[in-house]
């Protein structure tokens, strides 16, 4: 299913490697050049979300209104979603983006002496196998699994950030719900990356410390300035009213 991707990578890493040398250094390169390349998307992405925390209040208002009519409440959301051309589904498309490039790259480090006959896969002494695991390392004692090990705290503390810096715009009940989805994400990324090739740990650590940077320097100056455009214009869009009319009853005729 992925061979296309995992193809395109391979043709990639070839290209970087016959410049960067090392291996490790080929993946961080391969990181700068995928952000770059979603930068536009994660603007995009930004704006859909600065968007949706201005709109909820008036979604949250018809979920409650037709809460006992779910056929209208779907047909009421649909409408103002095409009134406010807004997509709810915006602010995922560069996660979904960077998912089959995970996987690939899964499936490229798995299988690189078929791709790169002996070669050494590493990154400089800092990740000296880039194809072992957390997991596999632990049999050769800690000093040898202490460098994986890192790179898998990095990839479950590097998922917990951006989800803490994300709910604290958000109250109540609903920040509590993110703060407990971010712990449950990051329990579950300790145990997905402990049989994840370590080249795929060190992809990921690099992505999302760059993603947390880019969210702490360019994204909330996007994300309040979307908002403030968004909360103009929904104050000075057109009131709607809704009226309800009476059905009128016939009157009886006088009788001549």
């Amino acid at each position: 299913m992925w061979d296309w991707i995992v193809n395109i990578l391979f043709q990639v890493l070839k290209l970087i490697q016959g410049f960067a040398v090392d291996w490790g250094l080929s993946i961080i390169i391969l990181v700068v050049i995928i952000r770059l390349l979603l930068t536009p998307l994660m603007v995009k992405s930004s704006k859909s979300t600065a968007r949706m925390q201005v709109l909820q209040p008036k979604m949250m208002e018809i979920q409650e209104r037709y809460a006992d009519d779910p056929q209208r409440q779907a047909e009421e959301m649909q409408k103002f979603y095409s009134e406010n051309k807004f997509n709810p589904f915006g602010g995922c498309l560069p996660l979904l983006i960077q998912m089959p490039v995970l996987f690939a790259l899964f499936t490229l480090l798995n299988n690189l002496p078929q791709y790169f006959s002996g070669e050494n896969f590493s990154f400089y002494n800092i990740l000296p196998d880039l194809q072992a695991t957390p997991a596999g390392t632990m049999g050769e004692g800690l000093a040898v699994a202490a460098p994986y090990l890192i790179a898998l705290i990095l990839f479950a503390v590097l998922t917990l950030i951006p989800q803490l810096y994300m709910s604290r715009n958000q109250t109540g009940q609903q920040a509590q719900t993110m703060r407990m989805t971010a712990l449950i994400m990051t329990v579950m990324m300790l145990w997905i990356g402990w049989g994840l090739p370590a080249g795929v740990l060190l992809y990921y650590d690099v992505s999302s410390l760059w993603q947390v940077a880019q969210q702490l320097f360019v994204t909330q100056k996007v994300i309040e300035k979307a908002k403030a455009e968004e909360e103009e214009r929904m104050a000075n869009a057109p009131i709607e009213v809704n009226v309800v009319r009476r059905e009128r009853k016939q009157r009886p005729h006088k009788k001549n």
